[in-house]
């Protein structure tokens, strides 16, 4: 497990490879505490948030809501073990309405 200052420091640089990955895009980002708010045209929103008790990333989309935790290098999903960039391609592809992919991201 990270230390409360490791998940921050990680999550921040998460939202940013995020906001930096989606610059070229459609799709508007905007960073406000502990939420990743990505809008499309359409008005459709995915929101990243970051639980620091849990130390979990949440994403929140038309397709429902995600838990992911971190295990071995990963962000994975508490109930389906799914990869944290692969739902939220899923969802990002689906605001958008063509296909979009963040890369994974791999913490320095």
């Amino acid at each position: 497990m990270m230390t409360e200052t490791e998940f921050l420091q990680h999550s921040d640089a998460l939202f940013t490879h995020i906001e930096t990955a989606l610059d070229d895009s459609d799709l508007d980002c905007e960073t406000a505490g502990n939420v990743l708010t990505i809008t499309a045209d359409d008005g459709t929103q995915i929101i990243v948030n970051r639980h620091t008790p849990n130390q979990e990333l949440w994403i929140a989309a038309k397709s429902g809501g995600y838990h992911f935790a971190h295990h071995n290098g990963a962000w994975l999903a508490t109930r389906d073990q799914r990869e944290f960039f692969a739902v939220l391609n899923e969802a990002l592809t689906a605001a958008a309405g063509e296909e979009m992919s963040v890369p994974v991201f791999q913490a320095a």
